[in-house]
């Protein structure tokens, strides 16, 4: 039984031990062991804090980041507007351009078919009259083949001038 109950002197020698033990340790152990945990701590905590400032900053920067998407979203709206425009305006522009030179043109075709017409209608108009010369040219010739005939037709038409 003498394991189970230590004895007095096996008491006096652990504690003398012990206390030996802890006074060193407390006096060069501790300290170091002590202030490597504080400046881990400390090390930590300034981690941690640089780690919020950054998440913080992080957070601005998406901020900003989607308040210039938005702005540039709008920017290439507006310039798809100013192009839609300026395409519609080109558009109007060159249909007006066409429909301008398609009047030139028709009025210029009719014109020339006016022309062509007028000219067409002279030249007829001389023919009818050259015609109209040979046939009574044939007429006369045919009527006035005879002296008599032909002395009666001269007085009449000397007559009739001495009358106007």
């Amino acid at each position: 039984m003498e394991l189970v109950t230590p004895g007095i002197g096996l008491i006096f020698w652990m504690l003398l031990s012990f206390t030996l033990v802890l006074y060193i340790l407390g006096k060069y152990a501790w300290k170091p062991i002590l202030n490597a945990l504080k400046e881990r701590e400390d090390s930590i905590d300034e981690a941690l804090k640089s780690a919020d400032k950054a998440r913080e900053e992080m957070k601005k920067l998406q901020a900003d980041n989607e308040i210039i998407i938005k702005e540039a979203q709008v920017e290439r709206e507006k310039m798809l507007k100013e192009a839609r425009e300026m395409k519609a305006n080109i558009i109007d522009h060159a249909k007006e351009e066409a429909s301008v030179e398609a009047d030139k043109l028709i009025e210029k075709a009719r014109m020339s078919i006016r022309n062509e017409k007028n000219a067409a209608i002279e030249e007829l108009k001389k023919q009818v009259a050259v015609l109209s010369v040979e046939i009574a040219e044939k007429i006369l010739r045919e009527k006035l083949s005879l002296d008599k005939e032909q002395q009666e037709l001269i007085g009449k038409y000397v007559d009739e001038v001495n009358l106007n």
